[in-house]
């Protein structure tokens, strides 16, 4: 009986594991994957959280530019259109992967990160605009 309820313990942990992971508005994807979602989706909004002064580097076509150390970061991402895709990054990753739970708290339907960065995007051959 033991080894029974064990088991469906388990087996319910697991499960409500599972759904807690499919319902995170949250993908990773590489430079590759970003390019053939943004070919394919026209709605996709690419926001650059990087200062902006780093855009001038370059940027990924159409991108909308939200400083994450800008003291109204959380305030910009309040008023986007949360049922938008949207392929977030900043210049490596980290500043894009700590944003991810603030996307998440605000209630955004599907956010993609790419993974890398800005410099995977460039080092991956994938175009750059520059101003």
């Amino acid at each position: 009986m033991r080894t029974i309820l064990t088991s469906l313990l388990l087996a319910t942990a697991f499960l409500l594991a599972s759904a807690v992971q499919a319902a995170d508005p949250v993908k990773h994807v590489d430079a590759r994957a970003a390019a053939k979602l943004l070919k394919e989706n026209k709605y996709m909004v690419v926001l650059d959280i990087r200062r902006a002064v780093e855009l001038e580097d370059g940027h990924i076509a159409g991108a909308k530019n939200i400083d994450f150390y800008g003291k109204d970061f959380a305030d910009q991402l309040k008023a986007l259109d949360k049922e938008k895709p949207y392929l977030v990054h900043c210049a490596s990753g980290g500043r894009s992967t700590k944003s991810l739970e603030t996307f998440k708290q605000l209630g955004f339907k599907r956010v993609y990160h790419l993974d890398g960065g800005f410099n995977g995007w460039r080092e991956a051959g994938q175009p750059v605009e520059k101003k």
